[in-house]
């Protein structure tokens, strides 16, 4: 790999000069060293008891980064060093946290579904609501499946304040192109009265097609766009406080967001050219004006109720019970590949003589996924247990029952079968303080089972028939880790942890295919259809290999130092899976295969605050992944195969360093410039095991400001001021019609008042 050591040299001291968020316990806001957080833990818990890296984005961060984007992503790639670059689409596609999927939490409730993952859930409520993000690496106990890579929650607004708030939020976006246009309207309104409080939240977005630097057109992604959609949201929370002393609360909420394409555009290919001869130039995908392909246009839905109760003095402990029920329904772009045909749903499908078609792929046809999840989360927290001071005891039980399916829609076809993931997860976590030591450990225990009917897959997959049944997933996840404070603001942790997740079970399930096809048909992407495949043994679930849980080991250190100009920590991890799991674009299908290999993660991090005055703050961070896996599967023992390839940028981004100055110029108002840098990348070069790739990194420049007037405030938002045209890393890297541009320059201005 090339590493670049003058460059992550370089930006070392530049952190090591500006310093950073605390200790990988950062938060935008002042009041960092009082921050408490709730996720991972359930109850309100210190960061500076927590071993590992947290990330706590408050309201300054936020309103900063909304400033430039309504990417709801956006601004953990701007905050978070491990999380990766912002696709700037609708899909999530190659946003991960440190190389692996994290848990996307709204409120405590898991968004998305690991049965049939698709990239979807990074989009599901206006950012509007949102108060803070909080961010934990690394797996949780108490939090269990999907949370390999970490733990990403988003925590709605509470009202605070006796009376009744307003808000109202308007919003105008435009790259001076006349389609370029975008706006939001929006309001909240926050009640409280003693015991009694409610939030109100609606907002309505209206977003047109991007431009790159070059002033051209974006194209539409495969998997969805945020550019020329509608999007509305609506968020309801009610909570009342009562008992003794108010020591217990009930609360219900109600979300419910939409987003989706107005079908303005179609989406144009581009070429990435060759050096010849003939000399090609490359050119990026675009959009031109027209009707798309099928019948409906790509959307994302999300519904999610949820009911909690809290007794925050029952048997000397806190009580938390939450129990939600979710729907997620996504529909993809129109597609008419290979992987979407089938002869007897059109007669246009003609074969010559011998079995090959003479009608290339004439089927249209668009994919839905909908998935449900109903669940309780429950957990009871008991300081100085047994009256042992600094001794507190964690003990809980979370059910779930989580389903999903995916169709093509426009034929009512099933290509993913009905899936069924039911799971029974007792744990218990428990801290002791010792002075300047905090020492911690747990354990989860994952008792699940995946259901599946029988089905047959698709003509594509030579229809083959797969017998249904049921998989157990049982795994035991421990925790622990270990925090010291030393003099001068200085401490060190040290955590290691399991992480579980499914390895997203649609995949193999719908890409199941003949193996020893010996019919004369000819036919080259399909098999003997439509007679299964009678040459093969019967195929069953239980036995697909691919099936099986990702089960990741976990380990980190670290250090933080806190002074009163400044603060600054680092962290170093590792994180191992002897059956992991990766995504590749099958070049001959052009359809997402799984691959089960071993996988070895392993990275650093860094991230720094200065308050050079006490109207200028300057924070930085920086960010290196790495990992290898194997180029195949290996039939030999493990032994014998070693990890010869390096992962490339559909799992891991390049470096990247970021760096934000914020002047406050006046009480009225501030103004702040960052800019985020990805760097190049060379890896696999002269690799007898290939995946060799390379990618050019960029560096963007935003600058932000805002200024109170009266009741409101007026704010300035610019993206990409520079208006430099680039192409995001993981575009650069050729799979399925992925050669986007990233946005220009993006000029946004947003005035909101309070009455």
């Amino acid at each position: 790999m090339k590493n670049h050591t003058s460059i992550a040299a370089a930006c070392s001291s530049v952190l090591l000069a500006a310093a950073a968020m605390p200790a990988l316990a950062q938060e935008s806001d002042s009041e960092v060293l009082q921050e408490v957080i709730v996720t991972g833990t359930r109850v309100a818990k210190s960061v500076d008891k927590i071993p590992g890296a947290v990330t706590v984005i408050g309201q300054e961060e936020l309103a900063h980064t909304q400033a430039l984007t309504m990417d709801a992503s956006a601004v953990l790639s701007r905050t978070v060093p491990g999380y990766a670059e912002s696709s700037q689409m609708m899909s999530n596609t190659g946003e991960n946290l440190r190389g692996r999927i994290a848990l996307r939490l709204f409120d405590g409730v898991p968004q998305g579904s690991p049965l049939r993952e698709g990239t979807r859930n990074a989009t599901f409520t206006d950012m509007g609501v949102i108060s803070r993000i909080e961010v934990i690496n690394g797996p949780s106990a108490s939090e269990g499946i999907g949370a390999t890579g970490g733990i990403i929650n988003y925590i709605s607004e509470s009202p605070t304040e006796e009376g009744t708030k307003v808000r109202l939020i308007s919003r105008y976006t435009s790259q001076f192109e006349n389609d370029s246009e975008g706006w939001k309207l929006g309001f909240n309104v926050a009640h409280k009265s003693e015991n009694f409080d409610v939030l109100l939240a609606a907002a309505f977005l209206d977003r047109g097609i991007t431009y790159d630097g070059n002033g051209r057109r974006i194209g539409l992604n495969t998997s969805g766009s945020v550019s020329d959609s509608e999007a509305e949201n609506l968020f309801i929370k009610v909570g009342t406080d009562f008992g003794p002393d108010n020591n217990q609360r009930l609360q219900a909420s109600i979300s419910r967001f939409d987003i989706i394409g107005k079908g303005n555009y179609i989406l144009v290919d581009g070429t990435r050219g060759s050096a010849g001869p003939p000399v090609v130039p490359a050119l990026t995908n675009t959009a031109e004006r027209g009707q798309p392909l099928g019948a409906k246009t790509e959307f994302n839905d999300f519904t999610q109720e949820t009911l909690s109760y809290t007794h925050s003095d029952l048997f000397g402990g806190t009580l938390f019970l939450n129990a939600y029920h979710a729907d997620q329904s996504m529909r993809f772009v129109a597609e008419n590949g290979i992987d979407k045909q089938d002869p007897l749903f059109n007669d246009r499908f003609i074969f010559d003589a011998n079995g090959f078609v003479l009608e290339p792929y004439p089927l249209v046809e668009q994919s839905e996924i909908h998935s449900a999840k109903k669940g309780l989360r429950s957990s009871w927290t008991r300081p100085e247990l047994f009256s042992v001071e600094g001794l507190e005891v964690q003990i809980g039980l979370d059910v779930v029952e989580d389903t999903a399916e995916q169709i093509l829609a426009l034929t009512n076809r099933l290509w993913v079968p009905p899936m069924e993931y039911s799971s029974v997860a007792p744990f218990l976590q428990a801290s002791f303080d010792i002075g300047p030591v905090t020492l911690t450990a747990g354990v989860r225990e994952e008792d699940g089972e995946l259901k599946v009917d029988d089905y047959v897959t698709v003509w594509n997959r030579d229809r083959r028939p797969v017998t249904g049944g049921t998989l157990a997933y049982k795994e035991t996840l421990p925790n622990v880790g270990a925090i010291v404070r030393l003099p001068m603001g200085f401490s060190v942790f040290a955590a290691y942890g399991k992480g579980f997740t499914l390895p997203n079970v649609g995949i193999p399930l719908r890409n199941q295919q003949c193996n020893n096809d010996t019919s004369e048909t000819g036919v080259p992407f399909g098999g003997t259809q439509p007679d299964g495949c009678p040459n093969d043994p019967p195929q069953t679930v239980a036995g697909i290999l691919d099936l099986q849980a990702v089960v990741s080991d976990n380990t980190e250190f670290g250090f933080n130092w806190r002074g009163g100009w400044g603060s600054f920590g680092g962290s170093y991890y590792m994180s191992d899976s002897e059956f992991g799991s990766t995504l590749f674009v099958d070049p001959v299908l052009q359809d997402l295969n799984l691959a089960r290999r071993p996988v070895e993660l392993k990275g650093y991090e860094f991230v720094g605050e200065l308050r050079a005055t006490d109207d200028i703050k300057i924070t930085a961070l920086y960010s290196h992944t790495e990992g290898m896996t194997r180029s195949s599967n290996c039939p030999t023992p493990p032994a014998a195969c070693p990890l010869n390839r390096e992962m490339g940028v559909f799992d891991i981004n390049p470096d990247k360093f970021g760096l934000s100055v914020n002047w406050q110029f006046s009480e009225s108002g501030d103004v702040t410039l960052s800019s985020t840098t990805l760097f190049d990348r060379d890896i696999n070069v002269g690799n007898p095991a290939g995946g060799e790739e390379h990618t050019n990194g960029y560096t963007l420049v935003d600058l932000s400001a805002n200024y109170a007037i009266g009741k409101g405030t007026m704010t300035l938002g610019v993206e990409n001021i520079m208006d430099k045209f680039y192409i995001l890393s993981w575009n650069q890297v050729d799979f399925f019609r992925n050669y986007f541009a990233g946005r220009g320059r993006v000029v946004s201005l947003i005035y909101s008042i309070d009455l």
